[in-house]
């Protein structure tokens, strides 16, 4: 008599459960209970918010020497100072185009439905009111914000420890381990074999520790998901229905319009694309945050079959510089709440958004919020009051969660254009590959 074993799900599907019970359950806290209730607040106070905190925390110390790891080896790899230049050429001229589509699309659709315009006077009124003091800090923090030329000489690290150990400090990080790269690449191989090695161990070390963290993640995604729904409900949502309908419908149109012609350009199927990056989708839009799913997407691109060589750079580049989705709520927000305040932007003035909110895309870190100060000094360089701001916070994590999913999967897709024609012939050989970690 033969035993059968039973497989293990697929993680996708024990983050869909988690997903959805947690969504679930949330929505009928808020209908029966109320977010009020002392034992809702307490449940979410003591349990759900400290179980998720933990989790994107044990993700976000491993980040940094992932992120370091994978794009010294990336470059490595390559053995081409050349190879290199021709794929960060292809990596940017792709991300400046697909952010430029995503601004675009999202400014026509605000154009047309102006949301804006339509806004209850005293819903406004009491959203200000309510989110005053965390507007004001976020208004105050633009003015930390390096701009024109700091902004460019804040890439070139004085202190890399410094800016290893700051979010908003990751593109100054980025750059060092680019230059630690090409340096590798330089040196003759006798001299480096055996740090190549030592950073090769320490990419396989944290993709297995961020593999056991990763099985904490369906439980993660239920407690995102339950404080989401158990706090908020769609109550918010609905009352600010036209602002969160454009700015989803523009994030749609750009994923499954944009991106599938992107992909279908270079061979690939956009069904096949969009089922292979579901875990990453997953993980993008439970967490609200591209680094922490940067782990995910590395995996996801290997079973991809896209070349490690290429994956590691452009995804470990993209979780940080090629954010169409944050470049796009960046656009509609900023026009937004210019029609609710009345100001009539010129042509020339939303050129200037778009502009502005590409290079915006391309340096906001990569965590959750993190382009809300970037907003308030659009707003502000526009003649928009960045108190405003406080009309949206309330409905910002669930957009937040929106454009993450965009962002991951722009990132994907940007290596995935990348990658092609980028053959092993293309490409010297690379070193013997890492094994994937569990999951």
């Amino acid at each position: 008599m033969t035993q059968t074993t039973r497989r293990p799900w697929p993680m996708p599907w024990k983050m869909g459960l988690g997903f959805g019970l947690g969504l679930v359950l949330g929505l009928l806290v808020h209908v029966t209970a109320g977010a009020e209730a002392d034992w809702v607040q307490a449940f979410t106070t003591w349990v759900t918010t400290p179980a998720s905190r933990l989790f994107l925390n044990l993700i976000f110390m491993l980040i940094v020497p992932l992120l370091f790891s994978a794009l010294v080896m990336g470059i490595a790899e390559m053995g081409d100072i050349r190879a290199l230049g021709r794929i960060g050429w292809k990596t940017l001229a792709y991300t400046v185009v697909l952010s430029g589509v995503a601004v675009l699309l999202g400014l026509l659709l605000v154009n047309a439905f102006k949301p804006g315009a339509g806004v209850d006077p005293a819903l406004a009124q009491q959203l200000l009111v309510q989110n005053a003091e965390r507007s004001r800090e976020i208004v105050a923090s633009v003015d930390t914000q390096p701009r024109g030329m700091d902004m460019v000489l804040s890439i070139v690290p004085s202190n890399v420890v410094q800016a290893a150990s700051e979010n908003g400090s990751i593109l100054a990080l980025m750059f060092f381990a680019v230059m630690f790269g090409v340096g590798m690449v330089l040196t003759p191989d006798s001299k480096v074999a055996t740090l190549k090695r030592g950073i090769e161990g320490i990419f396989e070390i944290s993709m297995t520790l961020i593999g056991l963290v990763i099985r904490l993640a369906p439980y993660a995604v239920f407690c995102f998901m339950f404080n989401l729904a158990a706090i908020f409900g769609f109550d918010l949502l609905v009352r600010l229905g036209a602002y969160v309908g454009v700015v989803v419908l523009a994030l749609a149109l750009h994923m499954f319009g944009t991106y599938s012609l992107a992909v279908r350009m270079v061979g690939r199927s956009p069904v096949k694309f969009f089922r292979d990056i579901q875990e990453a989708a997953v993980m993008a839009f439970s967490t609200a945050s591209s680094n922490a799913t940067l782990p995910t997407a590395l995996r996801v691109a290997d079973e991809m079959g896209l070349p490690p060589k290429v994956s590691r750079f452009v995804l470990t580049v993209g979780a940080t510089a090629n954010q169409n989705g944050t470049a796009l709520f960046e656009g509609v927000t900023v026009l937004f709440l210019a029609q609710f305040f009345g100001v009539d932007l010129t042509l020339g003035q939303q050129f200037m958004v778009m502009l502005v909110c590409i290079l915006g895309g391309i340096g906001t870190a990569g965590v959750p919020s993190g382009s809300l100060p970037v907003v308030a000094l659009i707003c502000a360089m526009v003649g928009v009051d960045p108190i405003g701001i406080g009309l949206i916070l309330g409905v910002n994590h669930f957009l937040d969660m929106c454009r993450t999913t965009l962002n991951v999967s722009g990132d994907l897709t940007l290596a995935t254009l990348v990658a092609h024609r980028e053959t092993d012939a293309a490409l010297p050989a690379p070193s013997p590959q890492p094994g994937t970690a569990p999951g």
